[in-house]
């Protein structure tokens, strides 16, 4: 279980530090587009919030369901395994929600329209940082 935790920790990291660089190279390569397209802006927002959706599902069904196996059997091999993948995609989804800010701030859209897309998935990685499974 020590090994897996700390991968996913350095994955989260990873992910975490590549969120700060979107910022700094949406600002540096930021073009400024006259009037961008509000349309594509709100599909993408409709989108964000789905994946919001979309990450609590995962971590109900993956995290959640393989941390009440691991309390009771921590060497089940496939269950830690799917604890682990779980938190992959449960970060990859916060990911995405930078990634869309990074997107529509090239597209042209303004720092102050596309920060809830950055914040937003930093955030949700920080609060969904991997705990190891304990026994109550």
């Amino acid at each position: 279980m020590g090994t897996a935790l700390r991968t996913v920790r350095l994955i989260q990291i990873a992910m975490l530090v590549s969120i700060a660089l979107y910022v700094v190279v949406g600002e540096r390569v930021a073009v400024h587009a006259p009037t961008p397209n509000l349309t594509f802006f709100y599909a993408v927002s409709f989108v964000s919030i789905s994946m919001v959706g979309a990450i609590f599902v995962v971590r109900r069904t993956l995290v959640m369901q393989s941390e009440g196996v691991l309390r009771d059997r921590p060497d089940d091999l496939v269950n830690l395994a799917r604890w682990k993948s779980g938190y992959i995609v449960t970060f990859a989804l916060c990911e995405t929600l930078a990634l869309f800010g990074l997107v529509l701030r090239l597209l042209g859209f303004t720092l102050s329209q596309v920060w809830p897309f950055y914040l937003g998935g930093f955030a949700l990685m920080l609060f969904f940082a991997p705990r190891a499974p304990r026994a109550d």
